[in-house]
């Protein structure tokens, strides 16, 4: 299967990709994974990107698109892969129309992760990671540490990063409603989004995704 993952911020995209892609046994490409990829690897499309962001501004669409182009003909996207931040806007979603068209290939579903904003805006901004090691992170409401403001890994001071805060998350949410969400009603005209609740446990947001996935194969 050939699949796109949107929704807003917080929606859970990375965890629930990461576990269809392996249901489906096809890859799970991300945006933010390539450009670290090229980048580490010093490609040419790489070392073009980096300039890009050196210098503060953003990547060009062109160059996002070659870097995807590059990952979907590697080996183990022959029979499918999940696209997890791209397309970001409409005209990447027709950049890759193109692209798939000039490689025969189709998309086969456009999975919309839904989930209300105040809900986008509570698990962000109640986020505390440890200052020690990043990956130890806890929640106020959902994964509380033992002690207030301590990791329960290794002791480090909790903190909330700036980029989750309330205001950020806002507008982070205003962005993706006017750049990303109009992809929505651009692969709705062709038949290909599913939409699902992302509330819930993880695993049952994962079993919702991959019902909704095979109900739209088989309405083929």
């Amino acid at each position: 299967m050939r699949i796109v993952l949107v929704g807003p911020p917080g929606a859970g995209k990375g965890t629930q990709a990461a576990f269809l892609a392996k249901n489906l046994s096809i890859p799970h490409i991300s945006t933010g994974d390539l450009f670290r990829a090229n980048i580490s690897q010093q490609t040419e499309l790489g070392k073009l990107a980096k300039s890009y962001m050196d210098a503060g501004n953003l990547v060009p669409d062109e160059v996002t698109i070659a870097m995807a182009k590059d990952r979907m003909e590697q080996p183990d996207a022959e029979n499918g892969f999940l696209l997890d931040g791209f397309p970001r806007n409409v005209s990447q979603a027709e950049a890759l129309d193109e692209l798939l068209e000039t490689e025969s290939m189709q998309l086969d579903a456009v999975l919309d992760l839904e989930v209300p904003e105040d809900e986008v805006v509570k698990r962000i901004a109640g986020r505390r990671i440890c200052r020690n090691d990043s990956s130890h992170v806890f929640h106020v409401t959902y994964k509380q540490p033992a002690k207030e403001g301590v990791c329960d890994v290794c002791g480090g001071e909790l903190y909330q990063r700036n980029d989750d805060s309330e205001e950020t998350v806002r507008t982070r949410l205003e962005v993706y409603h006017t750049q990303t969400e109009p992809i929505i009603d651009y692969y709705k005209a062709q038949g290909l989004v599913v939409t699902i609740s992302a509330l819930g446990k993880v695993e049952d947001v994962t079993t919702r995704a991959m019902e909704a996935l095979k109900r739209g194969e088989d309405d083929k």
